[in-house]
């Protein structure tokens, strides 16, 4: 007790009783933190913020905003990070200095370029408005007044005056409701959206808002200034870039993965070579799945390819005298013979196993290491299929792989979205009958996992897999890999090869 009871009053001197600083819950953040931290805090509030922001973009596809699934989930994530979730609140400032801090770290992060700039802005933005309407109408009000955003609220006499108009004007809006509802005089430049959207009353240059629609404004007002402010911070990445400490953590969080380590995997040997052209049609993701099928046609893949596809593989369960069998025997069914592959290839398997050079245990890719790095040219074949593939392309590759038309649609309509995470999601759902998958899918690895569970009966179902039947089609129709190049067996092998695997996956 003593020892925390110090380190609290040692924050306070270093940091300084800044409460002033945060009289709202809620902030347009057009202040940049001032104070000194520690690298460490640094990292952690930036880790916290951006698993905050995961969830909000995972919501915001999966379920409708406003609704009360919807509040109950972002409030539980607010409330386990200790972000601000309770405006009333009066001993937050820790939340709020918290909030303010990760704020600033990520804009850093995710200025670098246009993809992270709109994702990191559509995020926020989902964020605030969620914030801003759990405050009551009071707190609304003094929040306007301190970003100076005070729209005059017309009186009641003025009100009765235009109540035909405003009831007419204002969808949803009874002579009744119009009474009731407070409305406020707002320029036109300010609620041109409202506007095109025929929800408001236009007069001498006036649109008269209803309070429940005020939200449209000031998100329009935080979106424009978030947006200038991430151009800003963008042009002065230069000096920032100089900083050795602090380039390597922004480079980092712009690509981070948040969720477990799969460099170390309790299943290591637990699978046998002659199960991954099964488990690639069950149970890989679509970009693994592209890998092994390039792999066993061409018998080959370039660097990028290998890497990601092989730090998979290390992933779920393959050793390294494995690893080295697997390649070895691929590669020299093509135009590789075996002492080349002996000296120019086997020299890097060992070094992603941490057995050459630096000695240097490398972690298999995670979703946005795969999504924002190295994007691949012609000939290659890594990447992942809904960031980097043409839209056509991928929509004849789903229906090669028998996914329904109406999946499909909904596939590419996410990927319209650039939501390439949110995608895959979805594809596994479609591959494996299920309505919703529980988790936020952000690593192959994890995709692979999950899919054992559920097939072993780890994790509920929608639909009964029925091996001999439904579920064995797909895998006949879903992948044809050329005989010449893939050794054959039946459905019912592979199977029975799989059980065991399958009921690992399923313990603790």
């Amino acid at each position: 007790m003593e020892f925390s009871s110090r380190a609290r009053q040692k924050h306070a001197r270093l940091a300084g009783d800044r409460r002033e600083q945060y009289p709202h819950s809620l902030q347009f953040y057009l202040e940049p933190p001032m104070e000194s931290i520690s690298l460490v805090e640094f990292e952690s509030f930036a880790v916290d913020r951006l698993k905050l922001l995961k969830v909000v973009e995972n919501l915001g596809v999966s379920s409708v905003r406003g609704t009360d699934a919807y509040k109950s989930k972002l409030e539980s994530e607010l409330r386990k990070l200790k972000f601000p979730y309770r405006a009333l609140a009066e001993d937050d400032y820790e939340a709020r200095r918290k909030d303010h801090i990760s704020h600033f770290i990520l804009r850093l992060a995710y200025c670098q370029s246009e993809d992270l700039r709109r994702w990191f802005l559509q995020q926020e933005m989902d964020l605030f408005r969620y914030r801003f309407n759990e405050l009551t109408e009071s707190l609304m009000q003094k929040f306007l007044e301190h970003v100076h955003l005070s729209f005059e609220a017309i009186g009641e006499d003025h009100k009765n005056e235009l109540a035909n108009e405003l009831s007419v004007s204002t969808p949803g809006f009874s002579l009744s409701k119009v009474k009731e509802q407070m409305f406020y005089k707002v320029g036109l430049a300010d609620a041109v959206d409202l506007f095109r959207a025929r929800k408001v009353f236009i007069k001498d240059g006036f649109a008269y808002v209803p309070f429940k629609e005020i939200d449209v404004i000031v998100l329009n007002n935080y979106r424009t200034k978030l947006s200038k402010a991430l151009a800003l911070t963008a042009r002065s990445l230069p000096s920032i870039q100089s900083d050795e400490r602090l380039q390597p953590l922004l480079n980092h969080l712009s690509h981070s993965y948040v969720g477990p380590d799969y460099s170390v995997q309790k299943n290591t040997g637990k699978i046998s070579l002659d199960q991954i052209d099964a488990l690639s049609v069950k149970s890989f993701p679509l970009c693994m799945r592209q890998l092994h099928r390039a792999l066993r046609e061409n018998h080959h893949l370039r660097h990028g390819g290998r890497m990601q596809y092989g730090l998979f593989l290390k992933g779920i369960g393959l050793t390294l005298e494995q690893a080295l069998e697997f390649w070895k025997k691929e590669f020299i069914r093509g135009k590789v013979d075996a002492d080349k592959f002996d000296k120019g290839y086997a020299y890097s398997i060992r070094h992603n196993y941490g057995k050459e050079g630096k000695r240097t245990d490398y972690t298999p890719y995670s979703c946005m290491k795969i999504i924002m790095s190295n994007p691949p040219s012609q000939g290659d074949y890594h990447g992942c299929p809904f960031r980097h593939s043409d839209p056509e392309l991928l929509k004849q590759k789903l229906q090669s792989y028998k996914i329904p038309p109406s999946g499909i649609t909904q596939v590419l309509e996410l990927v319209k979205g650039m939501h390439y995470q949110l995608a895959c999601q979805k594809y596994f759902e479609l591959t494996h009958d299920v309505d919703d998958i529980g988790f936020s899918l952000n690593h192959p690895n994890q995709y692979f996992t999950e899919s054992q569970k559920l097939l072993s009966g780890g994790r509920e179902p929608k639909k009964e897999f029925n091996n001999s039947g439904n579920f064995q089609q797909k895998n006949n129709s879903q992948e044809s890999i050329n005989s010449s190049s893939t050794p054959t067996s039946s459905n019912a092998k592979a199977d029975t090869e799989l059980e065991g695997l399958e009921a690992y996956f399923t313990e603790d």
